[in-house]
């Protein structure tokens, strides 16, 4: 028996949150288990702990789980932390002379518009340490100065004696003529080898120098932390018997080697979510519903993303702690509305609910583990929805006893009113937060939320998932079978996958078909350098795309194209064209044919295509669920206590249909079926919710 278990082979799936870290690990056969282990400060802890679950509940040793792991893929928020903490490199920026206050201009913009007071964003490389270098490139690419290699040498030596840890150099069209930047690292490694360097011309090779800037400076500010991390986590790893290849999920959806996840750690801002709306596409497609809007409730935030025929939506437009981050990411809008966050009163004696969080530690009031303040778990336990004995199926006990003295000694008393009238003015406000989040990557983008199925992951997405969908007229919920490990899921289903950027300017009418082709071909070699043939590659898959505009536009929009052979025909091009007059409309609400339209960038995925992660379809039992049924409780709906069934999650089968109110408990997540709700569980067993909706309810177009 044992040597049968020597010979199977386990993908494993981690993803760290900030209050759990959740593992997949997944066979050939399909086999599949799941834990939960709290993070912890130094997120590797929390991984070696949550491995020893998972060999515990395979019944091998760790050490041999991890020798039968070719894969492990990870995802990790140390650069998202590190940034939002401000706990990154001490960093040092090289530029073209007379340029170095473009980070600061910031293209005018500014978050809060009328506030006068409003801070500018922390300087992760203040004034004194960007050194402009006398060196100028034209338009076209050729050198008008010569780059002055002493003066360089000078900067580079005195930036280091102030300490700076590591290096960003942005010149002007290096996009267009990387060698004043090629030659500028060899400089800087004659002088110190081992000093990190992040140039513009690799991190984000397009138009436009702030935006350019800002994003490389910030690869260089969480660059070092982010290689020291994942050295010391694979360190770890093959001390433990870990013999295959770690993988880190990317912000775009793929997954990346350890050595690119830590030279461009500017890429794995978004590792974490990114994994939960890898697996929505996967599990969309299981079930038959290929447009999705996926939300993520974890403890500390609320993630939304939409998916559209399958295809996560994609954006350049990102701001992370202030800063541009230029990188195509799969687009993920964040609030700080996950189960931790802390419901208080501000100055004016309105109720708030985050974005401070309570974490891991020392987490809810009903956690006994030292906190006081009033969380949206704490809240879901006054109110019923939780079950103080099965969180976690059991795993950690809560205390409704400290929740209720938490709500009523911040909440409750300040405000006049009693426990269960604060518990439910706060699951209001939290409800309406998250549905103002799902508005934002909505109808803000051109979307009619009422078209797509509404997915619940995370620890406590299905908890609130019901009233969402009724205040956004959406009339189906999905709730997985994982979803409260949905990212590590999504990690182990994810495909490798690199983005090349090239800055082409032309109008459509002139364009070089030729040059264009060439371009994309030389692209292509670079991404196929960069995923260096991974073994874990079945295939690979090139898509194009453009960045396109109308004359005189600022902001383009990247538009596929729509091509089956290895060059783009002027058939596909006049396709692409088509495509980008209709994305418009929908984005902009115009489009004009007759205007003129110019390309920007072209913009090329390379993915490699890994074996498809297997899930049984499982034939479909009688719709009643009475053999599920736990018990009975009272629960608060409209805030009226319900006496309301609660049925083990781990007992229903495909074909059950639950008729709301009610509520079914699974291992790490609860399901709230509202009052007129029906649930059934499909033959993958994914819970799926019809909502209804009452007249004169819901969002209107």
């Amino acid at each position: 028996m044992e040597n049968k278990r020597e010979q199977v082979r386990w993908v494993l799936g981690v993803d760290v949150g900030g209050t759990f870290t959740d593992l997949v690990a997944m066979n050939e056969s399909g086999a599949l288990y799941s834990v939960k282990t709290p993070s912890t400060p130094e997120q590797s802890e929390g991984m070696m702990k949550g491995i020893e679950k998972v060999a515990e509940r395979i019944g091998i040793a760790p050490s041999s789980f991890l020798a039968q792991c070719p894969l492990i893929v990870h995802g990790t928020t140390v650069a998202t932390n590190t940034l939002l903490e401000y706990r990154g490199a001490k960093v040092g920026l090289l530029t073209t002379q007379g340029f170095r206050d473009e980070i600061e201009f910031r293209r005018a913009y500014k978050e809060s518009v009328f506030s006068p007071r409003l801070p500018a964003p922390h300087p992760i490389v203040p004034r004194y340490l960007r050194h402009g270098i006398p060196e100028r490139l034209d338009a076209s690419g050729a050198v008008l100065v010569a780059i002055d290699e002493e003066a360089v040498r000078k900067s580079v030596r005195q930036l280091v004696a102030e300490g700076v840890e590591s290096l960003a150099v942005c010149f002007l069209f290096s996009f267009i003529n990387p060698a004043h930047e090629l030659r500028v690292r060899e400089l800087i490694h004659e002088e110190f080898p081992e000093l990190a360097v992040s140039l513009s011309c690799e991190v984000l090779p397009q138009i436009r120098e702030f935006e350019r800037v800002s994003t490389t400076i910030v690869n260089a500010y969480t660059r070092p932390a982010m290689e020291l991390y994942l050295s010391k986590l694979e360190g770890r790893l093959r001390v433990q018997g870990f013999n295959g290849e770690l993988f880190v999920m990317q912000s775009n959806g793929g997954v990346q080697s350890v050595i690119q996840s830590g030279r461009f750690a500017s890429g794995c801002l978004l590792s974490g979510p990114a994994g939960g709306v890898t697996a929505a596409s996967f599990i969309g497609e299981k079930a038959g519903y290929p447009n999705l809007i996926t939300v993520d409730m974890g403890g500390t935030s609320y993630d939304v993303a939409v998916i559209e025929n399958l295809h996560p939506t994609v954006t350049t437009e990102n701001w992370i702690s202030r800063y541009r981050v230029a990188l195509p990411m799969l687009d993920i809008h964040t609030v700080g509305a996950g189960g931790g966050s802390i419901a208080w009163i501000d100055s004016g004696g309105a109720l708030q609910v985050g974005p401070r969080s309570a974490g891991a530690t020392p987490g809810p009031a009903c956690y006994g583990r030292g906190g006081t303040e009033p969380t949206v778990t704490d809240v879901n336990l006054v109110l019923g929805y939780l079950n103080p004995d099965h969180f976690l199926g059991g795993e950690m006990k809560l205390d409704r006893q400290l929740a209720e003295q938490a709500i009523a000694r911040h909440i409750a008393e300040p405000l006049g009113i009693s426990v269960i009238e604060a518990a439910s003015a706060i699951s209001q406000i939290v409800n309406s937060n998250m549905s103002n989040a799902i508005h934002f990557v909505t109808t803000q983008r051109g979307f009619d939320p009422r078209q797509f199925a509404l997915m619940a992951v995370g620890g406590a997405g299905a908890v609130h998932a019901g009233k969402q969908a009724e205040d956004l007229g959406i009339n189906t919920v999905i709730v997985p079978a994982l979803a409260p490990v949905f990212c590590a899921l999504g990690d182990v289903a994810a495909n490798l996958k690199v983005t090349e950027l090239h800055t082409r300017f032309e109008t459509v009418d002139q364009v070089d078909l030729d040059g264009m082709n060439a371009d994309f071909e030389a692209m292509e070699e670079t991404a196929r350098a960069k995923l260096g043939g991974q073994s874990i590659a079945r295939h690979y898959e090139t898509r194009r795309y453009l960045d396109m505009r109308y004359a005189g536009e600022v902001h383009e929009v990247t538009v596929p194209v729509r091509s089956r052979t290895r060059k783009v025909t002027a058939l596909n091009l006049e396709a692409t064209l088509a495509d980008f007059h209709t994305l418009h409309e929908r984005l902009y609400a115009h489009k004009d044919s007759s205007q003129p339209v110019e390309i920007l960038n072209l913009r090329l995925d390379l993915v490699g295509v890994r074996d498809r992660m297997q899930i049984e379809e499982e034939p479909f039992d009688r719709e009643d669920p009475a053999a599920a049924l736990r018990s009975t409780r009272p629960v608060i709906f409209d805030g009226k206590p319900v006496n309301t069934p609660v049925y083990d999650g781990g007992v229903l089968k495909p074909g059950n249909l639950v008729v709301g109110p009610a509520v079914i408990e699974q291992w790490g997540t609860t399901i709230v079926v509202y009052p007129g709700h029906e649930a059934l569980i499909d033959a993958y067993r994914n819970c799926v919710i019809e909502v209804k909706h009452d007249a004169g309810k819901g969002w209107r177009a």
